[in-house]
């Protein structure tokens, strides 16, 4: 019988809320960490996980990053892009050689970055296809049945780390499905994690520059519009960058869009409307930078970084 993994998800929002649920609801051996109310009330009377008319507790084990003491197979990196330090430096203390990272952040080139940071351990890449939040401590809301999870070593990776690593992800692969979230186990994690950048990037710069939901991208009209031209940007940097996204890019992405819940909202734009730090420098002007380094015109990501950065005073 297979040793069961023992599981840390880095965060407990809209992103590793659910896969710490859905996994805990599975058997699998899994603590959030957690703070402040949200941490207090999974404490108290597990996690709530809301889908439409359907949902369920999970009796999820939480603690703080402090509180955590164990040393886990596999961790899950669900925080926002400006906390990875903080991350990093709890992952350095509670992980070994073996322990697999598994970073799913909005930002795309993270798996590369937390890897410099933490040399001694092997970083994957990966992303997340889903739609939820925070309504209240201790109860996520998803909207839209999507929940899809891609992850794989970038490009480069030694032989011995795949050899090593692989039968991991093979059962995290497992796990996963059992949990009711369907892996993807990518052999081009870079072209993928961009793949999914190309869809949470426009749909944050539009939601948070004219402060709308989904429902304004869902039918035709200026707003739908753009958030096509956006990724029409986007796939021009990747022509550049030498990743081959798919040319029906445009159509993926609707379809992702048009299944959404027309109330649903990206966590860069909801912090901007609740006044907290959040993700913009990595959603909005790295794609300028990257624009810049690969000599690609992005006048419509130029248009709305030059907006969001008047109202927000950065």
């Amino acid at each position: 019988m297979e040793k069961q993994l023992k599981y840390v998800v880095l965060g407990a929002g809209g992103t590793g809320g659910p896969i710490g649920g859905y996994l805990t609801r599975a058997g699998k051996d899994v603590t959030l960490i957690a703070r402040g109310r949200h941490l207090e009330a999974m404490k108290f009377a597990g996690l709530e996980i809301e889908l439409g008319e359907e949902h369920f507790l999970a009796p999820v084990k939480a603690c703080s990053m402090e509180e955590y003491k164990e040393t886990p197979d596999v961790i899950f990196v669900c925080v926002k892009g400006y906390s990875l330090d903080e991350a990093a430096d709890f992952i350095k203390r509670t992980a070994d050689p073996h322990t697999v990272v598994i970073p799913i952040l909005n930002i795309y080139g993270t798996g590369g970055k937390l890897q410099e940071m933490l040399p001694e351990l092997t970083v994957t890449d990966g992303c997340i296809y889903i739609a939820s939040q925070i309504k209240e401590p201790g109860k996520i809301l998803m909207s839209g049945k999507i929940f899809r999870v891609v992850y794989g070593l970038r490009k480069g990776t030694s032989e011995e780390t795949v050899e090593k690593v692989m039968p991991v992800l093979k059962t995290i692969e497992t796990d996963l499905k059992e949990a009711e979230i369907l892996p993807v186990l990518s052999s081009d994690i870079e072209r993928d994690a961009l793949e999914k950048f190309s869809f949470v990037s426009p749909m944050a710069a539009v939601g948070a520059c004219w402060q709308v939901s989904a429902r304004a991208m869902q039918p035709g009209g200026e707003k739908r519009e753009t958030f096509i031209e956006l990724i029409r940007e986007i796939q021009r940097i990747a022509s550049a960058m030498g990743v081959a996204l798919p040319e029906d890019m445009v159509d993926i992405n609707l379809k992702i869009m048009d299944d959404l819940a027309p109330t649903a909202t990206a966590s860069m734009q909801r912090d901007i409307a609740a006044g907290k730090q959040s993700e913009v420098d990595g959603l909005i002007y790295q794609v300028v930078r990257l624009g810049e380094e690969y000599q690609v015109e992005v006048p419509v990501y130029k248009e709305i970084g030059e907006k969001l950065r008047e109202r927000l005073g950065n």
